[in-house]
């Protein structure tokens, strides 16, 4: 059986190996910025605040993705603490990053006076859309996969055979679970920019749009994981945080409207005068 499987090596520098992982991270969060800066100056916000709050939001987010995996896979990290600084061995978490994110958001608005709920509303479709392209990081490094299955339950999926074969992993086929949430993710990123477009979200519910479609099928697919953080026993840790954001978001969405009848529709609320949620 001949099996085309990549190397998790792009190409190295000076003896230093350059990852497709970090590749496709990068060139992802890249392509964000530059959609969500053109949308923000659309909607009112100065030319240079997406990237002003990156420069700082970005590395406090792969602080908080870090943490985040390591805080639930603790032990390896007390035997031998120095692996927490070898982030080139994986293990970054994104409900971490996106967290840290959302803290540094707050403060990040509070300084420039910006509506957070319009920034959130700007940011979440091009952080759904860098998510997704985001998981063919996981799978040049063969990671993110679900459980045992076999090569004609891949060829039913009408799968590239590059994808099928790097789906053998540990002597075995594998649920490809990356692609599974990358097209969930693309999905979302398509629905979220229709409705926008369509002008029938009120200020903040883009990004509630987001946590709800994105949490829900975080669930379900983190639940096939074969490499997932766990709470206690079967239980993990992702699927209890998505139900958290999933329900969370539900209601903030229908207490808003019950309760703030006058919001305004998110391309009418410029982004100023108001810092706070």
């Amino acid at each position: 059986m001949f099996l085309t499987v990549v190397d998790r090596v792009a190409f190295e520098v000076f003896g230093v190996a350059i990852y497709w992982y970090a590749i496709i991270i990068v060139s992802a969060v890249v392509l964000a910025m530059w959609l969500a800066s053109r949308e923000a100056v659309r909607v009112g916000l100065g030319p240079d605040d997406v990237t002003d709050f990156m420069l700082v939001g970005l590395p406090l987010a792969l602080i908080g993705a870090r943490l985040y995996f390591i805080l639930f896979d603790l032990k390896p990290y007390l035997e031998d603490p120095i692996q927490i600084f070898n982030v080139r061995s994986g293990g970054l978490a994104i409900y971490g990053g996106l967290i840290a994110a959302v803290i540094w958001l707050y403060f990040f608005c509070r300084k420039k006076k910006i509506n957070m709920w319009t920034f959130l509303d700007i940011a979440a479709p091009t952080v759904i859309l860098a998510q997704g392209i985001g998981r063919w990081g996981n799978f040049m490094n063969h990671e993110a996969y679900g459980p045992v299955t076999d090569l004609t339950f891949l060829e039913k999926l009408h799968l590239p055979s590059f994808i099928i074969d790097n789906m053998y992993i540990d002597d075995a086929y594998r649920q490809p679970t990356f692609l599974y949430e990358s097209v969930w993710n693309v999905i979302g990123f398509l629905i979220l920019i229709i409705l926008r477009k369509r002008k029938i979200f009120k200020q903040g519910e883009v990004f509630l749009a987001y946590v709800i479609w994105y949490s829900f099928g975080r669930f379900w697919i983190e639940g096939l994981r074969e490499d997932s953080l766990y709470l206690f026993g079967p239980i993990r840790v992702s699927q209890v945080l998505s139900l958290i954001l999933f329900f969370g978001g539900l209601v903030i969405l229908f207490y808003r409207r019950k309760t703030e009848p006058q919001l305004p529709r998110y391309d009418r609320s410029h982004g100023t005068n108001e810092c706070l949620l």
